[in-house]
C-alpha cells in the first residue's frame, strides 16, 4: 500500500467535491498504481471539468468494502497509467478521445467509439482542435506467411448491434482477436449534463435495454443520495425483486442461447419460453416486460399487493421447477458438457489484471459482487450468497448463471413472503450544490457504476457511466487466444456483453 491519503467512502455516500484529494500527477499515478498492486481495482477513471480546469478523477474499489477517490489537475498530456496498470487502458483511450488529453506512453492508443462529428465534442468543453485519434485506425497484425485474417462485422447476419471482430489466425487457431465497437455512439453522458429533468429517467432506461432496472436503480440511488432521501424498506424490496427478475430472465435466456450454439435444442427451446415467463413477471408488476417506468428517484411507481405477491410466488415456484428441468437436461448430457468445458478459458490472473467484473469474474473464482462487497438498498438487509466457480471457461460462466438463478428465485420468494411495510415513494427535493456521489449496482452482467457531480446550482455538471461490458470486452478477446475460431460464437454468448452499454 502507498502512504498517500485517499478519501475513503461507501457506495452511495454523498461527498463534498471540495473535500476530494487533489494530488499532483506523479502522486496520483503512484497512488493508483500502488492501490491496484495492493488488490484494489479501478472502477472508473475520467476527466471532470471544474473551475476552468480539467481534473483526472480516479475511483477505486477496495477489499475493505470501501471505495476511494482522488484527483489531479491535468493539461494536454500526462504519463499513461496503462503500462503499469492494465485496468486503465480503455479508460485512458476514452479520455484521449473525448478530451484530447494524451496519455503519453499508452501502448494501444486508438478510438473507443466512432463519433459522427468531431465538432460534437465541444459540449465537453474542449477547444476547437484537430482530433488526436483518427476515426479509422489500423488493426493489430500478426506477421507470418501462414497467418490469415478473418473479419466479422460491423454489420452482422443476425439482428444485433454493430461490432467489428478481427481474428488473426494460424489455420483454425486464433492467435489474437481485436474487438472494435462504438459504431452507434449516442453521446448519452453529455446529454445528461444540466439535469436531472423529465427526460433523464428515460435516458437511463435505454442505456442498455436489457439492463433497465440495473441502470435506473444506480441513477435513482445517486439522486437520492445527493438529495438526502432515505427510502422505505418496502421501496427497496420492490427494487430488489425487480433487479433479480431482470437477472433471472437474462440468465435463463443465456443458458438457452448457449444450448442453441452447441446445437442442443431441448434446453434452447425450453429456456426461450421460460425466459418469456420471467419477463412477464416484471410486466405483471409494472406493465412492461423490461421494467420501464418502475424505478424513479424516491422509490418506485408500482406496489406489490398481497394478491400480486401470491401470483408472483406461484409463477416463481413454477418457473424454478421448469428451468431446473431444462438445465438438468443440459447438465446431464455428456456432449453438452464436453463442448462447454475447457472452451474459452480465462485465467484468474488475467481476470484480476484487467479488472473484469460480474459473473465473468465469479466464473474465474473471484468474489466480485456489489451485493456482497458494496451492498446498498435491500441488500444491506437481506443477503444473497455469492456464487463462484474456478475453471474460468464457458462451463463456469454457464454454471454460475445456474447457481444465481436458484439464489435469485429464493431471494424473491423470501421478499414476497414477508414484505416490509411502508410507502413506496418519497418526494425528492432540490439537489445540493457541488456534491459528488458514486452509485454501484450489481446488474445481471456485473458492476454498474454511475458517478454524478453537481454544480453551484445543484444541476449535473458531470455524469459518468460505466457499464460492466466496458470492463469485460477485453476479457472476451483474451478468452479467444489459442482457441479454434469455430469456438467464437459459443465464447461470445458465454460472456453475452452489451454493445450499447459500451457505446453509450
Amino acid at each position: 500500500m502507498n502512504d498517500i491519503d485517499l478519501l475513503n467512502f461507501y457506495n452511495g455516500e454523498c461527498l463534498d467535491i471540495n473535500e476530494i484529494p487533489v494530488l499532483d500527477m506523479d502522486k496520483f499515478r503512484t497512488a493508483v498504481i500502488g492501490e491496484v498492486e495492493s488488490k484494489a481495482r479501478i472502477i472508473s477513471l475520467f476527466v471532470q471539468p471544474r473551475e476552468e480546469k480539467n481534473f483526472l478523477m480516479g475511483i477505486l474499489a477496495q477489499n475493505t468494502g470501501e471505495l476511494a477517490i482522488l484527483s489531479a489537475p491535468v493539461n494536454d498530456a500526462y504519463p499513461a497509467l496503462t503500462p503499469y496498470c492494465h485496468q486503465a487502458h480503455l479508460f485512458e483511450r476514452e479520455i484521449a478521445e473525448q478530451w484530447g488529453i494524451v496519455p503519453e506512453g499508452h501502448p494501444w492508443l486508438k478510438p473507443v467509439r466512432f463519433h459522427k462529428s468531431y465538432s460534437t465534442r465541444d459540449a465537453w468543453g474542449r477547444k476547437d482542435q484537430d482530433p488526436i485519434l483518427p476515426g479509422v485506425t489500423n488493426y493489430f497484425e500478426v506477421q507470418g506467411e501462414e497467418i490469415h485474417e478473418v473479419a466479422v462485422g460491423p454489420v452482422h447476419a443476425g439482428i444485433i448491434e454493430p461490432g467489428h471482430f478481427c481474428f488473426q489466425c494460424h489455420g483454425e487457431n486464433v492467435l489474437h482477436l481485436e474487438i472494435s465497437l462504438g459504431f452507434q455512439h449516442r453521446g448519452v453522458e453529455k446529454s445528461l449534463i444540466g439535469g436531472p429533468d423529465k427526460l433523464t429517467i428515460h435516458q437511463m432506461e435505454t442505456l442498455a435495454g436489457d439492463t433497465t432496472i440495473g441502470h435506473c436503480t444506480a441513477y435513482a440511488q445517486a439522486v437520492e443520495s445527493l438529495a438526502g432521501c432515505n427510502l422505505t424498506a418496502r421501496a427497496h424490496s420492490i427494487r430488489g425483486i425487480a433487479l433479480e427478475l431482470e437477472r433471472l430472465a437474462n440468465h435463463i435466456g443465456d443458458l438457452g442461447a448457449l444450448s442453441g450454439d452447441i446445437g442442443y435444442l431441448p434446453t434452447a427451446s425450453f429456456c426461450g419460453r421460460i425466459r418469456g415467463d420471467f419477463l412477464n413477471m416484471t410486466a405483471l408488476v409494472c406493465g412492461n416486460r423490461f421494467g420501464r417506468n418502475l424505478i424513479k428517484p424516491g422509490g418506485v411507481n408500482f406496489d406489490i399487493d398481497q394478491t400480486m405477491a401470491e401470483e408472483l410466488t406461484t409463477r416463481i415456484q413454477k418457473g424454478l421447477v421448469e428451468v431446473t428441468d431444462a438445465v438438468s437436461l443440459m447438465r446431464l448430457t455428456p456432449s453438452v458438457l464436453a463442448r462447454l468445458e475447457d472452451t474459452g478459458v480465462l485465467s484468474k490472473e488475467i481476470c484480476e489484471d484487467l479488472g473484469l467484473v460480474g459473473l465473468t469474474a465469479r466464473a474465474c473464482g473471484l468474489q466480485r459482487d456489489v451485493r456482497f462487497q458494496f451492498p446498498s438498498g435491500i441488500y444491506t438487509m437481506a443477503h444473497i450468497p455469492l456464487s463462484t466457480w474456478e475453471t474460468g471457461d464457458a462451463f463456469a460462466r454457464a454454471y454460475v448463471r445456474w447457481l444465481e438463478i436458484q439464489k435469485s428465485c429464493n431471494f424473491i420468494l423470501e421478499q414476497l413472503k414477508s414484505p416490509p411495510e411502508g410507502k413506496i415513494f418519497k418526494e425528492i427535493g432540490a439537489l445540493p450544490p457541488e456534491k459528488l456521489v458514486v452509485s454501484l449496482v450489481e446488474g445481471w452482467r456485473g458492476e454498474i457504476c454511475h458517478t454524478a457531480a453537481t454544480d453551484k446550482n445543484g444541476r449535473f455538471t458531470h455524469y459518468k457511466i460505466v457499464d460492466p461490458s466496458f470492463h469485460n470486452w477485453m476479457g472476451l478477446a483474451m478468452a479467444l487466444r489459442n482457441e479454434q475460431i469455430s469456438d467464437f460464437p459459443l465464447c461470445n454468448k458465454s460472456f453475452n456483453l452489451s454493445y450499447c452499454g459500451h457505446d453509450l
